[in-house]
């Protein structure tokens, strides 16, 4: 199974990167295949056609499995998120089952991730199996809810492989 993480986050190597590579972890029993920090593309996310992102979207349409995280930006995922998922063609991820993350600084937006970001992904033909995740990202690591979360979506991910 091939796992690519995708984080929308704007700073590199975030809390948003550990936090989506420990749910691939947690999810997959391995560590991801390949991990997009999409901050380190820069100005190329505003270049549609640029080669290394059309390279990054073949990477993520080669995948079994996609975790897409973001932290959680006026009550939603980040722009910088949004800018790589608007290069995507109709049906991009048509077959790969992908699970929405987000982290943020409090319970409020506990639901941004099922109802912003996974309507995206299945936009683009995703499968979306479980719930979308949300943490508070200060104590994602050792929220008991990511291990339930995790209980609930292996199983899901399992029937789909």
């Amino acid at each position: 199974m091939k796992t690519v993480v995708i984080v929308g986050n704007p700073k590199p190597q975030s809390r948003t990167l550990d936090a989506a590579v420990l749910v691939a972890r947690k999810l997959t029993g391995a560590e991801p295949d390949t991990i997009f920090d999409l901050a380190t593309f820069g100005p190329a996310l505003l270049e549609f056609g640029n080669a290394d992102i059309a390279a990054a979207i073949a990477t993520v349409q080669a995948a079994d499995t996609v975790i897409v995280a973001s932290p959680t930006f006026k009550a939603t995922y980040t722009g910088l998120l949004k800018l790589f998922l608007d290069q995507f063609p109709p049906d991009a991820l048509a077959g790969i089952t992908a699970f929405p993350l987000m982290l943020g600084a409090g319970p409020a937006h506990l639901l941004a991730p099922e109802l912003l970001l996974k309507p995206v992904l299945v936009e683009l033909g995703a499968i979306c199996p479980s719930v979308g995740l949300y943490l508070i990202d200060k104590t994602y690591a050792e929220d008991p809810r990511l291990d339930t979360w995790i209980a609930r979506a292996k199983p899901l991910l399992r029937a789909r492989s």
